[in-house]
């Protein structure tokens, strides 16, 4: 009698799934492993363009004396559930659309500890699509801050995106890596489970709960951060009368800046971004499923 399956893969083959991916990977061209991290970056800035009109759920109330003020309709976790949820868009691009994300591949260290790839094939991986997903990221947020999309709801979309990478950036250098593998872990969850999907649609349920989860509950993805934080900067530094307009609603406004972004925020979510995929994901399932046993 064959066996009924509910999956187009079980754990044990998606592992293997995952390491003949990483050597795919691995061993693509430059240009197109580029031009395809390119995409990935734009794609997860989408899915922050969209957590960030959803998250801005402030409303301009007029008070009984005839001063106007901000209020939010949905409470605190509302809000966050709603903005995880259709940030998901961005993952779900990358994986249906095809795209090669650097949070995703952490995966490929699979292959690497099977010895089917050399670590310097994970590292120029790793770089090439780390700046792929850079130049993709901030390229959406150059264009998005000529869409003036940020001044839309009465300023409410540019507050919360102000607001966004302020928080980011106030982060302390442990804490923000401490998010960061939080983060990963269910960004290579979600990726993980999509190698057991037998359609698209079964993907895009994989991947939402995970990504939903991880934005609802705060911690930080370094590809994400690439959008966030340099949208807001443009802000900013390029739209002063936005900020003499808005600048009083967003504390520690001073605390936004290149450096504090690099130094504080971007380069300690990257490590915690690899600590937790390629060590609490890709290595537990490569020692789970594919570490040689004696015989």
């Amino acid at each position: 009698m064959s066996e009924i399956r509910f999956d187009a893969l079980l754990p044990q083959e998606m592992a293997t799934r995952a390491e003949y991916l990483g050597v795919r990977k691995s061993e693509m061209p430059f240009l197109k492993m580029f031009m395809l991290s390119v995409l990935a970056g734009a794609f997860i800035a989408l899915g922050a363009i969209f957590a960030t009109t959803v998250g801005a759920g402030s409303m301009v109330v007029t008070l009984p004396d005839g001063t106007t003020a901000f209020t939010t309709g949905l409470p605190y976790g509302v809000t966050r559930l709603l903005s995880g949820f259709v940030f998901s868009l961005g993952l779900i691009l990358v994986v249906l659309g095809g795209a090669e994300l650097f949070t995703g591949n952490n995966l490929i260290v699979m292959a690497w500890a099977s010895g089917k790839i050399s670590g310097l094939s994970v590292l120029r991986n790793w770089v090439i699509v780390y700046l792929g997903n850079f130049v993709g990221s901030i390229g959406t947020a150059i264009l998005m801050f000529f869409t003036r999309q940020y001044t839309f709801g009465s300023n409410a979309i540019g507050i919360a995106a102000l607001k966004t990478a302020v928080a980011k950036c106030e982060l302390t250098f442990i804490q923000a890596i401490a998010l960061g593998i939080l983060c990963n872990a269910l960004v290579c969850l979600a990726v993980w489970m999509t190698f057991s999907a037998r359609s698209s649609m079964d993907k895009i349920l994989a991947i939402i709960f995970p990504i939903t989860a991880f934005v609802a509950a705060g911690f930080e993805h370094s590809v994400a951060n690439m959008y966030f934080v340099p949208f807001a900067l443009f802000i900013k530094d390029f739209d002063p009368a936005f900020i003499q307009a808005v600048g009083d609603k967003v504390p520690h406004l001073s605390d936004l800046t290149w450096q504090t972004f690099f130094l504080g925020n971007l380069l300690p979510v990257t490590i915690g971004n690899i600590i937790g995929g390629a060590v609490l994901v890709a290595a537990v399932y490569w020692a789970i499923f594919l570490r040689p046993t004696e015989s």
